[in-house]
């Protein structure tokens, strides 16, 4: 259940008393269904991206001077500065679920607290807040369940309620699997969940106007089949960025491919596109045998997503970083870190050697 039903109740209260709330969610597709989730409910606020590179700090506290809630809302980021949390004096709740940790300033929501393995992501626990006092019959509870079942399975995790899905939105999934990766690459709702990651990417404006669109689509089949003139609009948006991805996905697969060792690594210098994650999710479904590092470089930084199907690569990480100028994190199968360009090929080393 993740969280108890006491907490869900706890967190639409939040949300019922509030009339401007601040909404930072973490820029993956589980963190934006978190956010339209909990937007489509309010029906009132502002949303803003936080790159999962990109701790809540300084630049952060000057985005709530500026548009002064009485509630601010964190959705599945994993980290911020202790200075964020003492400078906002506005009430905050932080739904998330990477890591385990006991935050102050803060009404702090993890279902990890209470069950270290827990991992239901952060779209679930934001579905089961808002549906409560919902029946099947209210068009809100279906758009609920799309949202709630694409940021789900692009988190890679299988929700009990995605046979309902498959139900209420056939030919979307053609057959059920309880591997992730089997739909996220073979089907349709797996369209819609690279979708919603490349709309995440390229000039902030664009971004969030593509997330304005998204609170008013009422259907996936909106986008898939384009239908209306906002489906149109975000459908165009993802060919536009998939002309890019397309070749260095193919470029990093036969790379990882070749590759003779275990920890297969591919870094392309690129200022604009951020596709670490999706290129290292499909590259490790592809070869689970593998533990892909994928690393974009950026001025003088590696922004890396690493994945593996069995090792934890959370104590890896955090060991091999030791002495070195970067930070990183996450889940124990999927992490995210940044690093100094200098030190990259030392932090390289050091996991080869681990793994």
């Amino acid at each position: 259940m993740a969280l108890s039903k006491k907490q869900f109740k706890e967190i639409r209260e939040h949300l019922d008393n509030c009339t401007n709330p601040l909404f930072f969610f973490d820029d993956d597709q589980d963190g934006l269904c978190a956010f339209l989730l909990l937007y489509r409910y309010k029906k009132e606020g502002h949303g803003i991206v936080v790159k999962t590179s990109t701790r809540l700090g300084e630049l952060f506290s000057r985005k709530v001077k500026e548009y002064n809630p009485d509630k601010v809302f964190i959705l599945d980021v994993a980290a911020t500065d202790c200075e964020f949390l003492e400078k906002v004096k506005v009430p905050v709740v932080w739904v998330d679920h990477h890591g385990q940790s006991k935050i102050e300033n803060a009404h702090y929501y993890n279902p990890r607290i209470s069950k270290a393995k827990d991992n239901h992501p952060t779209s679930f626990m934001c579905y089961n807040v808002v549906k409560q006092e919902l029946k099947a019959s209210d068009t809100e509870y279906h758009i609920y369940l799309w949202l709630a079942a694409l940021g789900a399975v692009a988190d890679w995790f299988i929700p009990k309620y995605l046979k309902e899905f498959m139900k209420e939105y056939p030919g979307i999934i053609e057959g059920f699997s309880k591997n992730p990766g089997d739909i996220i690459y073979n089907s349709k709702l797996g369209k819609l969940i690279r979708i919603f990651s490349f709309i995440l990417k390229g000039k902030h404006t664009d971004v969030m106007k593509s997330v304005k669109i998204l609170t008013r689509i009422g259907s996936p089949y909106e986008i898939l089949d384009q239908k209306t003139p906002e489906g149109k609009y975000i459908y165009k948006r993802y060919e536009e960025v998939n002309e890019v991805y397309e070749p260095l996905l193919k470029d990093a697969l036969a790379t990882i491919e070749k590759s003779k060792e275990k920890l297969a690594v591919y870094a392309y210098n690129d200022d604009k596109s951020a596709f670490t994650s999706d290129i290292s999710n499909e590259a490790i479904y592809r070869f689970p045998g593998k533990i892909a590092l994928i690393a974009r470089e950026k001025n003088d930084e590696m922004k890396c997503s690493m994945r593996s199907s069995k090792a934890n690569l959370i104590p890896v990480i955090e060991k091999a970083l030791i002495g070195l100028n970067g930070f990183g994190g996450g889940h124990e199968h999927a992490c995210g870190l940044n690093i100094k360009k200098h030190d990259f090929e030392e932090f390289v080393r050091r996991v080869g050697k681990m793994v």
